[in-house]
């Protein structure tokens, strides 16, 4: 044994042929700082081991290495000048790898990302298995590669490839990382070690020339002065069309690899560390890494539901088919689970079944599935006009008109028909679960199940725990969700639940300025390209139906009184009146058709500013600060709300919610992320400017305590 660590052993394997192995006691290998240390501790004993011929370097786990500790990452950003050391000697660590003195190969199967990723690019060879999926995500945090990958990774595959590979983020399979030079083979699973001990031997040998292949890397990047222009200047234009303003970690990924192109390895990992430290204390770094923290509690929930599910869902039904329905199957039936879609109209289910085949022509149309796999899931899709056809499923998803009378009907029926254990839940947006529960026998077994619309896209499902709800009902629905690709959060009943109760008062301080005379255009403008949302409040009504968004109001004034008023004088109410309902009808606040092309068109309709008395030329102005604190004040305050009356369970999962159910901008990382940037006090301040403008805008006591007490959400 030449060295053995907790997460790192290396010894011997063949004639003067060492195996660094990383073998962490998790579930998987990362470089947390303790792996970190001993990774160079290893290396060092390598660097100093007689008779050492050469290396390769290996994992004991199905997967190889997927990155950095991100949960050291909070602690390791709080101080710049530790982040400086670290960082800068980190980084270092890889080139004691690359510095010794024999022929390295890596030996990739599973996920070799970020870190992983950095470790194979300092060996002079790399040979993956068919199961690798070999990437440099760093930018979905907030930050660029900080272990050499800006630096190597141009002078292995070329400065294009490069720059894609790291200013998207994107993870690439074994195949595609061949094609570019960046894998020297491919083999099977069962061939990898041998493939890479023959590599190494063929090194040894002299059959390949390891020293040359390692040159590059230390030298200046390879390319003539025009070329490589060229490549920075088309590099930039497309980051800044596709990222834009608001992530600057591919911006600086790009400035990171134009000031080291004509460096020696260690001050082109100088540009890198310093590009690195910067990322680590701007915002969208720390909402960025926020997100993956609160996504993984979230997985880890999710995970631990399943576990705890008594009851495995292996076949569902859904009531009520339509566009909704006809998702929910879908999903279910693609995911692996058989559903019946039942509805008491003919052509309901051929809607609901020409859904299902929308989506799978469009997938077929892109390669994402075969005529083979697009005949399963059809046929796994049973229609049906007859309740007899649901007796047998394990779970029952109720998705008929949003309507408390109509729904407690179907429940009651659907009760009489499906097994004593079998699942109910209702796909309702709004209407309070403990309400629809009473139309139920047994009400344990029933629970809310709110799926986002269009369902095949949104990662959201609201699971609703009613007073009566079971836990073996809740761990049951949450496993099914997450079965289905959705990401699952547990909230409490209430009216509009999380994301709909919430998003009112969003809705509702829009509507505000624009009952002031404010352009609705102007404030979508706004939020858009300024605060970052995919949609402004006025398209994004649109898109959920203004009739949908004028009947919410009723259900929230009947649940917040006084908070949340109807006001039939409203813009929404005015144009739900006016049977303007958005997207569903071709005319809403926007008018939509087809432009020349037959593209799909959006355009402000002016009949709209006659109806609600903007001026032609832009209505009462409002500045973009305004804006913003007039739409989201009302949002933030209501999350907070939410978290305080146990609606939600965390901050984090609130965010998720947001970010996965309304698309709130990921570099701001949701709603409580926000409010922690602005920070509690600073929010205080802001929101009491407006408090005259009604309940929606004055914060809790609870809000300014913790920011008199400066505490975190986030804290714990």
């Amino acid at each position: 044994m030449i060295y053995q660590g907790d997460s790192i052993r290396v010894e011997f394997v063949s004639d003067g042929i060492a195996e660094l192995q990383f073998a962490a006691a998790g579930s998987v290998n990362k470089f947390d700082q303790k792996t970190l240390e001993e990774f160079s501790q290893a290396l060092a004993q390598l660097a100093e081991t007689k008779d050492l011929r050469g290396v390769i370097v290996t994992s004991s786990k199905p997967t190889f290495i997927v990155g950095a500790d991100i949960t050291e990452f909070q602690t390791l950003f709080a101080d710049v000048e530790h982040t400086k050391k670290w960082v800068h000697k980190a980084s270092r660590v890889f080139d004691q790898l690359e510095d010794l003195p024999v022929p390295t190969v890596a030996a990739v199967a599973g996920f070799a990302l970020g870190g992983g990723c950095e470790a194979t690019l300092a060996c002079d060879y790399r040979v993956a298995d068919t199961t690798a999926t070999i990437g440099l995500p760093e930018v979905k945090l907030g930050l660029i590669p900080g272990f050499g990958g800006t630096m190597r990774l141009p002078r292995i595959i070329g400065p294009d490839n490069a720059l894609e590979w790291i200013t998207t983020g994107k993870n690439n399979s074994a195949a595609d990382a061949q094609k570019i030079g960046l894998v020297d083979a491919v083999v099977a699973p069962e061939k990898l070690r041998d493939a890479a001990l023959s590599m190494v031997k063929q090194a040894i040998d002299g059959d390949l020339d390891w020293q040359a292949k390692r040159q590059p890397k230390l030298d200046p990047l390879q390319a003539n002065d025009t070329e490589l222009t060229m490549t920075f200047v088309t590099a930039k234009g497309m980051v800044a069309a596709k990222a834009g303003k608001h992530y600057p970690a591919p911006h600086a990924a790009i400035k990171a690899i134009e000031d080291g192109a004509r460096a020696h390895r260690e001050e082109a990992l100088n540009a890198e560390n310093e590009a690195f430290v910067g990322l680590t204390q701007t915002d969208a770094c720390h909402a960025q890494v926020g997100i993956f923290m609160a996504d993984q509690l979230v997985k880890s929930k999710a995970k631990k539901a399943g576990k705890q599910a008594t009851k495995e869902i292996k076949t569902a039904a859904v009531l009520g088919a339509g566009i909704m329905g006809g998702g929910i199957a879908y999903q279910s039936a693609y995911k692996g689970v058989p559903v019946v879609m039942k509805d008491i109209r003919q052509e309901a289910l051929d809607q609901g079944m020409d859904e299902a085949s929308k989506i799978l022509s469009k997938q077929l149309e892109r390669g994402k599935l075969d005529h083979k796999k697009m005949a399963k899931v059809l046929s796994s899709i049973t229609p049906t006009l007859l309740d007899e056809a649901v007796k047998g499923v394990d779970i029952v998803v109720e998705a008929v008109v949003e309507n408390p009378d109509v729904k407690g009907k179907v429940l009651a029926q659907m009760e009489d028909v499906v097994a004593d254990d079998a699942i109910i839940v209702s796909n309702t947006s709004t209407i309070s679960i403990d309400r629809l529960a009473k139309n139920l026998k047994d009400p344990s077994r029933f629970c809310g199940m709110h799926f986002f619309n269009p369902v095949h896209k949104m990662p959201l499902v609201e699971v609703i725990r009613g007073k009566k709800t079971s836990d073996e009902t809740v761990a049951a629905v949450v496993a099914y969700a997450s079965r289905m690709g959705k990401t699952a959060i547990v909230v409490n009943d209430c009216p509009g639940f999380l994301v709909n109760r919430v998003l009112f008062p969003y809705l509702a301080g829009f509507a505000g300025m624009v009952d002031e005379g404010a352009d609705f255009a102007a404030i979508d403008k706004v939020m858009e390209r300024q605060f970052g949302w995919p949609m402004g409040p006025a398209y994004l009504s649109d898109v959920v139906g203004i009739d949908t968004a004028d009947h919410c109001t009723e259900v929230m004034a009947d649940g917040f009184p006084s908070r949340m008023p109807r006001d039939t004088d409203s813009a929404i109410a005015k144009l739900a009146a006016a049977e303007r309902y958005g997207q569903k009808n071709g005319k809403g606040f926007y008018n939509y058709g087809v432009d020349k092309k037959g593209r799909p068109s959006k355009e402000k309709a002016p009949e709209v500013y006659d109806m609600l008395g903007i001026e032609k030329d832009g209505g009462k102005e409002f500045s973009a600060d305004e804006i913003i604190a007039r739409t989201m004040v009302p949002m933030v305050n209501e999350c907070v709300r939410c978290l305080e009356e146990g609606i939600v369970n965390s901050a984090a999962e609130c965010d998720i919610a947001f970010l996965y159910g309304l698309g709130f901008p990921p570099f701001r990382g949701g709603p409580f992320r926000y409010l922690e940037t602005v920070g509690l006090a600073k929010f205080v301040e802001l929101a009491d400017k407006y408090a005259h403008l009604g309940e929606m805008y004055q914060v809790t006591d609870g809000l300014r305590e913790m920011a008199k007490a400066n505490k975190s959400y986030f804290a714990g």
